[in-house]
């Protein structure tokens, strides 16, 4: 499914970044071979496809995905590349869903977005009670209104920004980072405009995950640029800080109740933080050598809480002690614990190994968690977020869904 551009494959899969070529003994013998063959290693390395698996309705929404950035596959070619894909590459094995249960209710709605293939990455709960999230493969950013069920998309100007993380600012414009294009993004939702904030260096790249201090100042990660950006919106001043350690890979971001923005660092087994007004990088050592922290959450005691995806830990780390804590998620080493948040006096994290993907709380009074399967599957929840209400919202990015978390 060749393009000119070498965009993310699906949830759990590698770029499609690699231009090696691969040769037809790459694949195995039947039909739509030469199809895959031809077109897909245009732009990306077949290893890319032999490395995935999925079912049916998983190749189907990868190939949609593949299309709504370009790709070049015929319509009355998709069903035999499909049909090719599932036979040949099934689902890997995963753990199953390890359910806990207890006294906490819950009720999970979720809806399909609009546009197939739109891989729903971040959501946003505004203050309206509509959920908004960016439909990363379908360049587009979405609104639902839950009363309802009714959607709203707005098309992105520039094509195949990738639009990736989302935020709000206090006068309800919605902010997001164009990952594909490398820039921060507005859209006014009154008057459906955009306006683009292109990054102020050359050599960033990759924006992901933004966040507004109290002070109206827009902080965001460059995960593959291993920096940290600061946008001021009034004036557009922007500032990019590279991290001290190569391939820290700066994640996840949360802003204290001092401004002060905390992130995780992907690549390496610490956190960090940036000083708003020196712009000085500190980090902090997690025990184990061996931990990710991806996503990270931080509670009004401005103690920091974050997802191991590499171990299948939940972590909690107090930037003014050092004190450090963790306990095994219920899903196991390979859970792959992803978004996170704080709401209602507990935790709240996804496991996107686990099949189906599992919404997890966790109290850390009673150090207790409790867990629930995502009806869909949750394809990967990538990142959540509360209500005003202190409900959850989340993002099913392999399954095209949005889905709202009722605690009752």
């Amino acid at each position: 499914m060749g393009k000119r551009v070498a965009i993310p494959l699906i949830a759990g899969a590698a770029g499609l970044c690699s231009s090696l070529a691969w040769g037809q003994s790459a694949l195995p013998d039947g039909p739509g071979k030469t199809i895959v063959q031809t077109t897909c290693a245009r732009c990306h390395g077949l290893g890319q496809v032999t490395r995935s698996g999925y079912d049916r309705a998983g190749w189907q929404n990868v190939v949609t995905m593949m299309r709504n950035t370009g790709a070049t596959l015929p319509t009355d070619q998709v069903a035999v590349v499909v049909d090719y894909l599932a036979a040949h590459f099934p689902p890997k094995d995963a753990p199953a869903a390890v359910v806990i249960p207890g006294e906490v209710k819950v009720a999970i709605k979720e809806w399909k977005v609009p546009t197939p293939g739109s891989r729903p990455h971040d959501p946003l709960a505004a203050p309206d009670g509509s959920i908004w999230y960016t439909g990363q493969m379908a360049n587009v950013l979405g609104r639902l209104d839950p009363a309802t069920g009714t959607f709203k998309e707005y098309r992105i100007p520039l094509a195949e920004s990738g639009p990736h993380g989302l935020v709000a600012d206090t006068a309800g414009n919605v902010w997001f980072t164009a990952n594909f294009k490398g820039y921060v993004g507005k859209l006014d939702p009154r008057t459906g405009g955009f306006t683009e904030y292109h990054l102020a260096d050359p050599a960033a790249r990759d924006p992901h995950t933004p966040i507004f201090a109290p002070d109206g100042t827009l902080w965001f990660t460059l995960q593959g640029a291993n920096m940290i950006g600061r946008l001021v919106p009034r004036t557009g001043e922007m500032r990019l800080v590279t991290l001290p350690r190569p391939h820290a890979q700066p994640y996840g971001i949360v802003v204290d109740s001092h401004g002060t923005p905390y992130f995780a660092e992907f690549g390496a087994n610490k956190l960090g933080s940036i000083d708003p007004r020196t712009l000085a990088i500190r980090e902090y050592t997690l025990p184990n050598p061996e931990a990710r922290p991806r996503r990270i959450a931080i509670t009004s005691d401005d103690v920091l809480w974050y997802s191991d995806y590499a171990r299948g830990y939940l972590g909690r780390y107090d930037p003014r002690t050092g004190e450090a804590r963790e306990w095994p998620s219920p899903g196991g080493p390979n859970a792959r614990p992803y978004g996170i948040t704080a709401a209602r006096g507990a935790i709240w994290y996804s496991e996107s190994g686990v099949r189906p993907n599992t919404l997890v709380r966790f109290d850390p009074k009673s150090a207790r968690f409790q867990t629930w399967t995502i009806p869909s599957g949750g394809g990967v929840v990538r990142n959540m977020m509360p209500t005003r209400e202190g409900n959850l919202v989340l993002a099913c990015s392999g399954e095209d869904t949005i889905a709202l978390v009722v605690i009752e």
